[in-house]
């Protein structure tokens, strides 16, 4: 197969989409398919960074488009930047697509199968959405202020791009049944989660984890959280649980990443003098599994209005690790219907901090039901959520793609 992928970032970017792009990219590489990449010249972590305008990584092929960098810091800068990436992107495309090609656009930046859906149709090429979040929902959920009628337009444009494509791949459960609600066919979706690589993550013992010492951890129960900590995230509710344990010495916690829900709770903790709260940035790649091993017990949150919109990739991560997850958000979400289906942690309500207290204190009180989880996790995660069992399923999905005649 000739696979054209598309998405703002790509290797060596380490943002979550790049990443999951870039391990695909690589497999299906690997496995002797022709692999193009459009990407932009950017990297999420170094805006400065100016990379190549075409090179080859690993069999995959990649032409960097010209953008803007205006960056994160307001709306119109972004704006601008996803636009410049919008026009750059199809110009890209319009020149390396053919017919029997299979272009498989991300969701990074918002709404980029309403360019690629059309340039691929035109040049013949089957069309694939693989959806890492829904927008505008994503953007009305989160407080972003629109004009009703530019949501109006937006909805329509992207479900236009839903139904007209040939499959729309959801990563998961909950956001496949928003689909269904969308209208787009049976035929035409898909469900393949995000996974995380378990060659790299693997469980490390307590007692072989050289970091608890490095950062003083000695015995304590350690409730960890892992990546971005954003705007889609509660730490309302963690940092009402964290002054309900504050007085119980055995347990610390642990904030590895960024984001802005993160730097909140950062301010809360130090205004309220909570000394049981550690934070450490972002680990080295070579470090991810120590990282995540040094937690007895890992978070994982989502507001519940998101549910269907995103899906927590973390918890891939943390079934690698062999650690149990305490889920905050809708008890019905798509991560909360995971750890019951594997018995691998628990789920409380978003806000509410003594029923996670709660949690904790018992997990911490009988460590041994923490590693039963742990462990059930992991041989979840071997089933069903390792790199290569996702890279099968989507050559699979794929070829299916590729062997549809054209409508």
């Amino acid at each position: 197969m000739r696979l054209i992928f598309v998405n703002r970032y790509f290797h060596p970017d380490h943002s979550a989409t790049s990443q999951m792009l870039t391990e695909l990219a690589f497999g299906l590489a690997a496995r002797g398919h022709e692999v193009e990449v459009v990407t932009s010249r950017l990297r999420y972590d170094d805006p400065a960074a100016r990379l190549a305008a075409t090179e080859t990584v690993r069999g995959v092929h990649v032409t960097r488009a010209w953008t803007s960098r205006f960056g994160r810091a307001n709306l119109i800068g972004r704006a601008v930047d996803y636009l410049t990436f919008y026009l750059s992107a199809a110009l890209a495309l319009w020149r390396i697509a053919r017919r029997g090609d299979v272009v498989i656009a991300k969701t990074d930046p918002p709404m980029l199968s309403v360019m690629a859906g059309p340039v691929a149709w035109v040049r013949g090429a089957r069309r694939v959405n693989w959806l890492q979040d829904l927008f505008p929902e994503v953007a009305e959920q989160s407080g972003v202020r629109l004009p009703r009628i530019a949501y109006r337009a937006l909805r329509f444009l992207r479900d236009r791009s839903l139904r007209g494509a040939d499959m729309n791949v959801a990563i998961g459960e909950r956001m496949a049944e928003r689909l269904e609600g969308l209208g787009v066919p049976g035929a035409r979706r898909a469900v393949i989660q995000n996974w995380a690589d378990g060659q790299l993550i693997q469980p490390v013992p307590r007692a072989g984890n050289r970091l608890r010492a490095e950062w003083g951890l000695g015995d304590a129960f350690v409730v960890g959280y892992s990546g971005n900590l954003g705007r889609a995230h509660d730490h309302a509710t963690m940092i009402d649980a964290i002054g309900r344990l504050r007085d119980l010495g055995t347990v610390r916690w642990l904030f590895i990443g960024g984001g802005a829900g993160l730097e909140a709770l950062r301010r809360d903790a130090a205004a309220r003098g909570f000394d049981t709260v550690a934070f450490k940035p972002y680990q080295p790649r070579d470090l991810l599994a120590l990282g995540l091993s040094v937690a007895d017990v890992h978070l994982v949150s989502l507001h519940p209005g998101l549910e269907g919109l995103i899906v927590p990739s973390k918890y891939y991560g943390i079934a690698a690790a062999g650690r149990p997850a305490i889920f905050i958000g809708d008890g019905d979400g798509e991560i909360a219907r995971l750890i019951a289906r594997t018995d691998g942690g628990l789920a409380v309500p978003a806000g509410d901090g003594a029923a996670l207290a709660l949690a904790i204190r018992e997990l911490a009180a009988a460590p041994e039901r923490g590693q039963r989880m742990g462990a059930s996790s992991r041989r979840a995660f071997e089933r069903e959520f390792d790199r290569e069992i996702a890279v099968g399923r989507w050559e699979a999905l794929l070829r299916q793609v590729a062997a549809t005649t054209r409508g």
